[in-house]
């Protein structure tokens, strides 16, 4: 990934906020303890790093929902073993335990407020079918329209955290203001941001980020794109 900073509301590479992050040591199980967060405004939604030694642990109940990514490193959460990429949602109210063998480290992004309140654990699948989904909106487009699809794997009950998996065909869109949140991780391709002060920043296959509610970004991909993705859109 090639970035250029900018102090505006705007995209965020993970990988690399993550590897300067300064991690606590609060009270409680160590993974609902050893984080670090995205400075973010006050707000439902808080995202951050969290970074596991080796051990184990259990959590008696998730004080939200939470989208969990695999930095770096093996996590094993129950009976399920989430490799560098794997993904996850852990809903409110879900009990787990988790083991390292040797190091790992997650993205996180939390939700509270809106969830179903279940306690599920509920895996990203990125070989579910994709169905076809909404284009981006013509009058911004640059170009032909993209052919789009996408998977949901986790609504909130409310409907305002989404997370899943999508995927388009290439396409060029003008800035617009996003309203929601949104972390990505490309499965496949790279695309192009440049936001409302003219910083720059290219994601390719692989890279972890996130586009800040109130950024205004273009979006500029030469190829196929694919990605799993976790949604914040207020109503």
């Amino acid at each position: 990934m090639t970035t250029t900073a900018t102090a505006t509301r705007s995209f965020v590479d993970l990988r690399a906020w993550a590897a300067g992050a300064r991690v606590g040591a609060g009270e409680g199980d160590t993974f609902l303890s050893a984080r670090a967060l995205l400075p973010q405004p006050e707000g439902p939604v808080t995202i951050g790093l969290i970074a596991l030694t080796q051990g184990s642990g259990r959590v008696d109940a998730m004080p939200a929902d939470e989208f969990i990514i695999i930095e770096s490193g093996t996590v094993q959460i129950d009976q399920r073993t989430l490799n560098e990429g794997d993904s996850m949602v852990l809903c409110e109210g879900a009990t787990f335990g988790w083991t390292v063998a040797s190091g790992a480290r997650l993205l996180f992004v939390r939700r509270t407020g809106g969830s179903l309140a279940d306690g599920q654990i509920v895996p990203i699948d990125t070989r579910a079918p994709l169905e076809p989904s909404g284009a981006p909106l013509a009058e911004l487009l640059v170009g032909p329209t993209p052919s789009c699809r996408n998977f949901t794997d986790y609504r909130s009950a409310d409907g305002e955290f989404v997370c899943g998996t999508w995927d388009s065909t290439p396409y060029h869109r003008r800035p617009m203001t996003y309203r929601h949140y949104e972390l990505m991780y490309l499965l496949d391709g790279s695309v192009t941001f440049v936001d409302g002060a003219g910083a720059q920043g290219t994601f390719g296959k692989g890279d972890i980020f996130l586009v800040e509610q109130g950024a205004s970004c273009s979006w500029d991909s030469q190829v196929h794109v694919k990605k799993i993705y976790a949604i914040y859109r207020p109503a």
